[in-house]
C-alpha cells in the first residue's frame, strides 16, 4: 500500500486533466504532476535516500509542495512537513530528531542553510527545476510499502517541553482520505479544494481524499489566508473546498459580511469549508451560516489521529428545527466511520454519559506512536486507545462535547472551571470579536480565571460591561477575575490562539 499510488491511476485514466493550479492558473496537470514527481523519485534513488528515509519540508504554500510530497512517497521516503512559522533553531532540532537528510525550502522560510543537512533545495531554484524534470512515469516503479510504514512524520506544536514526532503511516491517511467520503463530504473530479491555510498540517492533508476523487488543488497566488482572493478565485475556478481552523473562517465570515455578500454569492465561491483544529464558538457557527449559508462541516481530530475523531454534519449544523439544536452545533459532533470514541476517568475507566472526562479514540486511524519516544508512545496509547489529553462528554446520542484540553482545565477554589464556558459567555456580548480564557497562579484560589477580550472594530469595552454580563450567563465563581482588553490574540500558523504565550504574559514576560 502506497498513497503514490493514488496519483499514478489518475495520471493513468486522465493525464491531461488539470490537477494543480497556481491561482487560477493551471500549473499541472495529472499527468504532469505524476512525471514530476517520479523524476524527483528518480532522482531521490539515485542520490542513495532509501525508502523509510525522512525529507523535509519547509516552505510556505506553493504548487510545488505536491509534487515533492508524491514524490518523496514515490520513492518510499518519510515527509516531515514543518510549520513555516518556526524559528531555524527550532527546524534544526527537528532535523537532528529526525535524522533527516535532505530538505526542500522556500527561501522566504528558511532563513539560511539548516544545520544537520546533507542537501537542502530551494524549491524555486534551477536546483529544483532539475530535480523536478518530467520523466516517463511508467519507467519509475513506486518503492514497496506496507499499510504500517511510516509516510508523515508530524512534529506537535510543543508547548510542554520539545515537540513529539508523530508517526502517521500510509493506512492512517488512506484511512483518512477515504473516512472523508462518508462523514466529510462527497468530492467529484470537478471539485477543487484551496490550500489557503498552511499545506504542513491539515490542509494539506486533505490533498488525499481529493485526489482519490481526482478534483483539483489549488494554492493561491498568496500562499495564504487573503479572504477577498478567495472569494474571487472561487468564482474564477469553481467553487472552492478548504479546511481552515475557525479563526481563519471568522475571517472569512467577516469578509463576506463587510462586503454584503448574501448566502447565494457564497456559494458561488465556496463548496464546503470544514473546520477545526480549536473550538468554534456557538455565536460564531451561528453566524456564519447566516451569512454564507449551508457552508460548513466540523471535525476533531489530532495530529494523533489525523482529522479523524468525531464529525458534526452539514446536516446536523442546518437542522434549526431539531430540539437540542444549540447542544448540538455546540459539540463537535459523533464519532467517525472508522473509530470509537469513549470517555473515561485517570484511571481509563469508562464514564457514565454525561460525565465529564478524558476522550479516548481507537481505530485505524490512531499513530503508529512517537518517533525515537518509547515512553510518550506507551502514555498515550494503552491497549489499543489514544489518550487524547483533551476533556469532554458523550450525550446519550453520540455527540461529543469538548471542554478544554485537560492541560487549560482551571482549577479555582478546588472548583473545576472549563475556559470555554466561560470563552462561549463572553462571545454573546454585543462587541465582543475574540476570547481567549486561562488561569493565572493566585496565593488564596490557586488558580483565577482571566479572560482576554478583543473588541470588534470601533467597538468600546469596559470591564464593568463584561462582569455584568458574565454574571448574568454563568455561575459566579466562573466568571473572570481579570478582564484584559486587548488588540488580537497571538496565534500560530494554523490560527490557533497560543494560551501558553497568554500564561507567560500574565507572568510578566511578555516575548
Amino acid at each position: 500500500m502506497s498513497l503514490a499510488h493514488l496519483l499514478v491511476r489518475h495520471a493513468l485514466q486522465t493525464p491531461h486533466r488539470p490537477a494543480i493550479l497556481n491561482g487560477p492558473n493551471v500549473h499541472a496537470t495529472y499527468g504532469e504532476w505524476a512525471a514530476r514527481s517520479a523524476g524527483l523519485a528518480h532522482r531521490f534513488r539515485e542520490a542513495g535516500l532509501v525508502p523509510g528515509e525522512r525529507v523535509v519540508l519547509f516552505m510556505r504554500n506553493h504548487p510545488r509542495y505536491l509534487e515533492v510530497l508524491w514524490a518523496a512517497w514515490w520513492a518510499g521516503l518519510v515527509v516531515v512537513p514543518v510549520n513555516a512559522k518556526l524559528h531555524q533553531k527550532e527546524v534544526e532540532w527537528i532535523v537532528d530528531n529526525a535524522q533527516a537528510r535532505w530538505a526542500f525550502v522556500t527561501a522566504d522560510v528558511a532563513a539560511g542553510p539548516l544545520a544537520g543537512l546533507e542537501r537542502q533545495v530551494d524549491i524555486e531554484s534551477p536546483e529544483a527545476d532539475a530535480l523536478l524534470a518530467p520523466v516517463d512515469a511508467a519507467t519509475v516503479p513506486l518503492a514497496a510499502r506496507e499499510p504500517d510504514d511510516i509516510a508523515w512524520l508530524f512534529y506537535t506544536s510543543g508547548t510542554t517541553g520539545r515537540p513529539k514526532g508523530v508517526m502517521i503511516t500510509h493506512r492512517n491517511l488512506m484511512t483518512m482520505g477515504l473516512t472523508y467520503f462518508i462523514d466529510v463530504d462527497a468530492v467529484s473530479p470537478d471539485d477543487a479544494i484551496v490550500y489557503a491555510a498552511p499545506m504542513s498540517h491539515g490542509a494539506g492533508l486533505y490533498a488525499v481524499p481529493h485526489l482519490m476523487a481526482g478534483a483539483r488543488h489549488v494554492v493561491p497566488a498568496s500562499g495564504s489566508v487573503d479572504p477577498a482572493e478567495l472569494f474571487a478565485l472561487g468564482r474564477e475556478v469553481g467553487p472552492l473546498s478548504t479546511f481552515a481552523a475557525p479563526t481563519i473562517v471568522k475571517r472569512i465570515v467577516d469578509y463576506a459580511e463587510q462586503a454584503g455578500l448574501t448566502p447565494e454569492d457564497a456559494a458561488r465561491s465556496f463548496k464546503t469549508i470544514v473546520y477545526g483544529g480549536a473550538p468554534m464558538y456557538v455565536a460564531d457557527i451561528q453566524r456564519a451560516l447566516r451569512v454564507m449559508g449551508p457552508r460548513f462541516v466540523q471535525i476533531y481530530g489530532q495530529g494523533e489521529t489525523p482529522m479523524v475523531a468525531t464529525a458534526l454534519s452539514r446536516r446536523h449544523l442546518c437542522d434549526s428545527s431539531h430540539p437540542r439544536y444549540l447542544e448540538r452545533i455546540g459539540s463537535v459532533g459523533v464519532a467517525q466511520t472508522p473509530v470509537q470514541v469513549r470517555i473515561t476517568d485517570e484511571s481509563g475507566r469508562s464514564l457514565p454519559t454525561g460525565e465529564i472526562g478524558e476522550v479516548l479514540v481507537k481505530g485505524d486511524s490512531v499513530m503508529a506512536g512517537y518517533w525515537r519516544n518509547e515512553a510518550a508512545t506507551a502514555s498515550a496509547i494503552r491497549n489499543g486507545w489514544l489518550f487524547t489529553g483533551d476533556v469532554g462528554s458523550l450525550d446519550a446520542e453520540g455527540f461529543l462535547t469538548l471542554k478544554d484540553r485537560s492541560k487549560d482545565l482551571i482549577i479555582s477554589g478546588g472548583s473545576n472551571i472549563y475556559p470555554r464556558e466561560v470563552e462561549e459567555a463572553l462571545l454573546t456580548f454585543p462587541g465582543v470579536s475574540e476570547v481567549a480564557v486561562v488561569g493565572a497562579p493566585d496565593t488564596e484560589w490557586g488558580e483565577v480565571v482571566v479572560a482576554f477580550v478583543v473588541p470588534e472594530a470601533g467597538t468600546e469595552l469596559t470591564v464593568e460591561m463584561l462582569d455584568r454580563h458574565c454574571l448574568e450567563q454563568i455561575a459566579r465563581f466562573k466568571r473572570p477575575k481579570r478582564y484584559l482588553i486587548v488588540c488580537s490574540l497571538p496565534k500560530n500558523n494554523y490560527g490557533k490562539v497560543l494560551k501558553t504565550e497568554l500564561r507567560v504574559r500574565l507572568a510578566g514576560h511578555t516575548p
